[in-house]
């Protein structure tokens, strides 16, 4: 059987079960595919190779990832493999523990194939601030993955692996996913451990799935979820539960927010998620506009505020006596950072800047409790455009945040989304749709996402390389 790294989990699951094909034979197409794409794609930081082979000859096959290929983004703790979150402070570290993330992807059978570029410490929504250089777009490489877990998501989309995991602060699970065309499902705040991945905002950080399927995703998040003695904001429940599949959307009401559709907004961006509205309400949901949804450009100033003081904190550890390199080996943008959270927390500022962001993120939380009395879910866009070239970035100090817009309120929310393919613009670039739910109700993303999926065929649609 050849191209076995163009499998989905379901798909792979059931082929090695049934023996068609070995989990060496699974895991050497994965390697076969990055050696002839990577150097120029540029997914992956460090990639195991013969490691992962080694572990694909012993593997029990039996386990719910037995055998499976995964992509780790890079700012996942793996012990014995080079974490470096993308930045030359950690060029060469090893870590001495998993992170519990991963300690549950390996205890399922999970085959850690390499880790993924990201922009470094996750601060951007591009890639392109990577030490390592810049991931490219598998559907045109003159354009960007997103961000942050770019290479996690560009690695999905040219099926480098069959599953991958990134990490959400403000989008960077969706937007990526959107931008290349795969499923990214960011899980409630706390759903999933951050133990052993490298704060950023630790506030809104969230581990979550990429994947090629909203089932994938779900099945993935199955094994990611649940609560840890080592994170003390994980939630005290069990690993979350994929639910029953519903018939039709009857009797869900869903909202459509009327400024998620800003000025910058594509046309074809808005084209597609109207397009999408019309599929929702042939599965039986109610559409009602909302017309008195905050303003996501309100969250732009929050996340700016917060994100640089929890990054200014989280951040002083890296001094290069513990570990890594000393602080001159931090790139332009971590350093802007810093300085900027360290003068909004500095006295004289904190009244003026970080408490008035809490405050307005607090009314942020409080409008989607609203919302949610009169919806049971949300939709929109995820980005106001398709992906954009490559060097759109450059100079510009609030290229993430407003790419994210219309991510990061539910991100500050602590809310679970999902992003699914919806439509191509007019040059293929692929364009997706948001679904967000209240708190823990990732069974009403999944449900919803996966009627949407199974009545359309964009996911099934694959960039030629």
């Amino acid at each position: 059987m050849t191209d076995l790294n163009k499998l989905t989990l379901k798909e792979a699951r059931e082929g090695l079960l049934s023996k068609k094909f070995t989990a060496v034979e699974l895991t050497q197409s994965c390697l076969d595919r990055i050696k002839s794409l990577d150097k120029k794609l540029n997914s992956f930081v460090t990639v195991t190779g013969e490691d992962a082979l080694k572990q694909a000859q012993s593997v029990d096959i039996n386990l719910p990832l037995g055998g499976i290929p995964i992509a780790v983004k890079d700012n996942y703790l793996t012990k014995d493999i080079r974490t470096t979150a993308s930045s030359r402070v950690l060029d060469n570290y090893l870590a001495q523990y998993d992170a519990t993330t991963i300690k549950k992807l390996k205890n399922a059978g999970a085959i850690i194939i390499g880790k993924t570029n990201l922009d470094a410490w996750a601060h951007g929504s591009s890639t392109e601030t990577s030490d390592y250089g810049p991931t490219l777009n598998p559907w045109n490489m003159e354009h960007l993955p997103g961000g942050s877990s770019g290479g996690s998501a560009a690695a999905v989309a040219a099926d480098e692996t069959i599953i991958s995991v990134g990490s959400e602060t403000a989008g960077s699970i969706r937007q990526p996913a959107s931008w290349c065309g795969v499923v990214g499902f960011k899980p409630t705040y706390g759903r999933v451990s951050r133990y052993g991945v490298i704060a950023m905002k630790s506030s809104t950080d969230s581990p979550g799935p990429i994947c090629k399927t909203v089932d994938d995703a779900a099945n993935l998040l199955e094994i990611m979820s649940g609560s840890d003695p080592f994170d003390a904001t994980s939630i005290d429940e069990p690993p979350w539960k994929k639910p029953e599949l519903r018939q039709n959307l009857k009797g869900l009401k869903i909202g459509l927010p009327l400024s998620y559709f800003p000025p910058q907004t594509q046309p074809e961006v808005k084209e597609a998620i109207l397009g999408a509205v019309e599929t929702l309400k042939k599965l039986g949901a109610e559409i009602i506009e909302l017309s008195d949804v905050l303003d996501p450009k309100y969250s732009i100033a929050v996340y700016t505020i917060l994100q640089r003081s929890e990054v200014s904190s989280n951040l002083a550890r890296f001094d290069g006596i513990r570990y890594g390199h000393d602080r001159s080996f931090f790139g332009t943008e971590a350093k802007r950072r810093i300085m900027l959270g360290t003068y909004s927390l500095s006295a004289g500022y904190y009244d003026a800047y970080y408490l008035k962001a809490q405050k307005v993120r607090t009314l942020i939380c409080q409008d989607f409790d609203n919302q949610f009395k009169k919806v049971d879910a949300i939709i929109g866009p995820v980005s106001p455009t398709t992906a954009l070239k490559i060097g759109a970035s450059e100079g510009q100090s609030m290229f993430g945040e407003i790419q994210d817009m219309l991510v990061e309120p539910s991100s500050i929310a602590g809310l679970p989304g999902i992003s699914i393919p919806c439509a191509f613009d007019k040059i293929g670039l692929p364009i997706g749709l948001q679904i967000m739910a209240p708190q823990k109700r990732e069974d009403l993303v999944y449900q919803i996402a996966k009627l949407f999926e199974d009545n359309t065929d964009y996911h099934l649609e694959r960039p030629k390389l």
